[in-house]
């Protein structure tokens, strides 16, 4: 890293700190994202909802990867893959394969029905305002659990980094991205996207590459993972503290879970209401598909590199924390708050602090424990977890450069891509429920006739709204970052996948079917990870319902609330299947159209209302 110390400016002798750096680069992009939003300033309807249908499809393909890559992809999961080993890898191919599912066999589909949200695909495909209803439900829901995990990395991000409480920094967080979505809606949201991804995939590879370039001597770390011996390093070392080796399958997710968890995030990603509506922000069809390829190719980036850094990662923490030295406590001076400094030998044999260590247990996210008193950190296995230090898996990314000892800017760096892939999400995820409750529900059913300002204020009042809600959870989140959006994907699929899918490719599929198995598939699978995380999410003492199946020879652990989306999931397509077949087809004009949107060429005008005049109306 020294060419890249060397092109830094000789503001390094003014911002010799990591936090001042951070304050440096978060202070940039924060003002370059208000600008965005000003200059955005949406006017009408379609410019906040669609921005205007005229996003270039590069762009789209950008803003679609900040927008999906998520806290929970740049913060969460190669934590997650790091601490699970090879069974992490569900998240990998889950997230990634359900986007090709989606642009695939979703996408091209839903552009040429040329609606503005996933509940007026809904209205218009299954001729009902009830289904309308209960979809926007659904995508609140959904958008809600998601929405909270987003808000938690900003917390964390501001926590370490500008050492401020988290809830301060879900705070700072929510006022942020409140100001460019409630200016500009999706047209402001989509062109802060676009900076907000070579933000975050820049603050992803710096330290990917120099971690790889450290332990393989390959800057390239998809090279280096495969020419160097890292895996077996780490296998060695995890049997020896008493672990399964770190490439071994199923050591702690079963068969069976791995299965359904996969299933929920592959169908989940592909009916998540905001990644979905991005696909109406283009031109046409055409346009669609080469945002799918664009966005296709910019997630690669990060997802090839996610499992390396995780691995990379995983042998930096056990190298360095097995067997070090535990000082006596301190406090710090700054806010009392007190740390076990923690000491190695450097390579000249002198013993220093291992400063990440310290810096992270102020947080609260790292925490050791001297069990024996020895004052030798032991990281053997304890019921699947180190002896003597706990550290939390939403930390890995943002500790990884301070763990390799790059510069402190370089740490800002990734600390300001946590930031971007946290806003980026969350300010998609308030549009849907910002249109979900305005347009899909307010203007539907109270005031239809609203004047275009009218409906422009609804929506920001909206958005301010679904700001407080997800800062609640953001404060108290009921899981890992990587838990709380599997669930939000879990609810996706058990809902709005089976919907879409038969609404495109069965023309048999009527309202009664889909109707019904949107709201039993939200329902059982929201009720199954409430009642399993109720601990977390309502604070009682134990959880309300043990999982399912537990203690069997199949799934030993139970059914987890990150695969309950897939049960969803079948008991969505089932009962939709069978009851549109025990009620009447859908009238002539819906089949037709659902027959002209399976050749995917040309694209209709978004129609910003459902009319119950062109097709039978829910009560007559």
């Amino acid at each position: 890293m020294e060419f890249l110390d060397f092109a830094v400016p000789l503001l390094g002798a003014t911002f010799s700190s990591t936090q001042a750096w951070t304050f440096l680069f978060v202070t940039i992009t924060f003002m370059v994202y208000l600008y965005i939003g000003w200059a955005s300033r949406a006017q009408e309807s379609g410019d906040f909802y669609v921005a205007g249908q005229g996003v270039p499809a590069i762009a789209n393909g950008a803003a679609t990867a900040a927008d999906w890559m998520s806290a929970a992809s740049f913060i969460s999961m190669a934590g997650l893959i790091s601490g699970l080993g090879s069974d992490g890898s569900f998240y990998l191919l889950g997230w990634t394969g359900g986007y090709v599912l989606l642009a695939m066999l979703l996408a091209p589909y839903l552009r040429k029905f040329g609606q503005y949200t996933v509940p007026d695909f809904v209205a218009k495909r299954y001729y009902s305002e009830t289904a309308r209803i209960v979809a926007a439900i659904c995508a609140v829901f959904i958008s809600i659990t998601y929405v909270a995990g987003q808000m938690q990395g900003v917390g964390i991000v501001f926590a370490r980094f500008l050492e401020v409480e988290m809830w301060q920094g879900v705070v700072i967080g929510m006022v942020i991205v409140g100001v460019f979505a409630v200016l500009g809606g999706m047209k402001g949201i989509t062109w802060t996207q676009v900076v907000q991804f070579f933000v975050l995939i820049a603050a992803f590879l710096i330290p990917t590459f120099a971690l790889s370039y450290m332990l393989t001597d390959n800057p390239i770390p998809q090279v280096g993972f495969v020419t160097g011996d890292i895996a077996e390093k780490v296998n060695l070392i995890h049997e020896d503290l008493g672990f399964a080796a770190y490439t071994q399958p199923f050591t702690n997710y079963d068969k069976m879970n791995v299965l359904l968890i996969t299933l929920a995030l592959m169908t989940g990603t592909a009916g998540l209401p905001h990644v979905i509506v991005r696909f109406y922000t283009v031109a046409n069809v055409r346009a669609a598909r080469y945002s799918a390829f664009w966005a296709l190719l910019f997630i690669a980036l990060l997802y090839t590199s996610a499992p390396v850094l995780a691995m990379f990662a995983r042998f930096s923490i056990l190298e360095t924390l097995q067997g070090a030295e535990i000082g006596q406590v301190v406090t710090d001076e700054n806010d009392g708050v007190e740390y076990y400094p923690i000491y190695r030998l450097n390579d000249d044999g002198e013993k220093e602090v291992v400063q990440w260590v310290s810096n992270w247990q102020k947080t609260g996210l790292v925490k050791i424990n001297d069990k024996n008193k020895d004052g030798i950190l032991s990281l053997k296995n304890v019921d699947g977890n180190f002896d003597e230090v706990t550290i939390n898996r939403d930390i890995l990314v943002l500790a990884t450069p301070e763990i390799a000892k790059l510069s402190p800017w370089v740490i800002a760096i990734v600390a300001t891509g946590g930031l971007a892939a946290a806003l980026s999400t969350a300010a998609g995820l308030l549009l849907v429920i910002s249109s979900s409750m305005a347009h899909d529900l307010y203007v539907h059913f109270v005031e239809p006739n609203a004047t275009e300002p009218r409906r422009l204020l609804v929506a920001r009042i909206m958005i301010i709204g679904a700001i407080f809600v997800a800062g609640y959870f953001g404060i108290n989140p009921p899981g890992f970052i990587g838990q709380v959006v599997a669930f939000a994907f879990g609810l996706a699929a058990a809902s709005f996948f089976p919907a879409i899918f038969l609404g495109i490719f069965d023309k048999r599929m009527n309202r009664q079917g889909a109707t019904t198995g949107m709201v039993v598939g939200l329902a059982f699978t929201a009720f199954y990870i409430v009642t399993c995380r109720s601990d977390k999410i309502f604070g009682t003492a134990e959880p309300l319902m043990t999982p399912w199946f537990a203690g069997s020879s199949w799934m030993p652990n139970g059914l987890g609330p990150e695969a309950a989306g897939a049960v969803g999931l079948m008991l969505n397509f089932v009962l939709a299947l069978v009851i549109s077949r025990l009620t009447p087809p859908p009238p002539e004009d819906v089949q037709d159209l659902v027959e002209s949107v399976r050749i995917p060429r040309g694209s209709h005008a978004p129609e910003a209302h459902f009319d119950e005049t062109d097709a039978e109306a829910d009560n007559p």
